[in-house]
Order: C-alpha cells, then structure tokens, then sequence
C-alpha cells in the first residue's frame, strides 16, 4: 500500500479533510536551482512518471504524493526521506 503525502497543513481527498505532512519538495528543489520541469526529467529518469504540471500541482497542494515518488526525491537530492517529511523543520 502506498502512503499518501501533501505539502502543507491539511487537503480534501476523497471526500473528507486528512491530515498531511509536511514536504520540503519546493525547497530542497529551488536550493539545487532545478525548474520544475528539470525535476520531472530527471525523475522520469529514475523511472517516476511525472511531468512538469504533476510538479507544480504538488508544489500547490492540490495533488498527493506517494511514498515511493518521496523516496525517489529524496534520492535524487541525496537527502534523507525524514527530512523531507520533517514537519518542525519545515516550519521554523
């Protein structure tokens, strides 16, 4: 079963409010000067099927991310799975 991720704070899925954690995709993307569709090359690479607009609906909430594509980030970046999901550090 795939785990299911949003950017901040809360978001509608299937019909009911979820609680999400908080990702640092956009960040940790902007700090290594990679667009949005740079990032979904270069995922596509690793075999995640996203696109440049898959990107920018998770960088503004309104699409779930699944453990797997998180995984894949985190690689990608060379950071740990837990800091992006870090929800204090997010928020300081």
């Amino acid at each position: 079963i795939q785990k299911e991720w949003c950017f901040y704070g809360k978001a509608t899925g299937r019909g009911r409010e979820s609680e999400c954690n908080i990702l640092k995709i956009e960040k940790v993307r902007k700090s290594n000067s990679l667009s949005q569709r740079g990032l979904a090359e270069k995922l596509q690479l690793m075999g995640i099927d996203m696109d440049k607009n898959v990107i920018t609906r998770i960088e503004t909430q309104k699409r779930y991310v699944t453990d797997i594509e998180i995984r894949a980030i985190a690689k990608l970046f060379q950071v740990s799975y837990q800091y992006l999901l870090d929800e204090e550090e997010s928020t300081k």
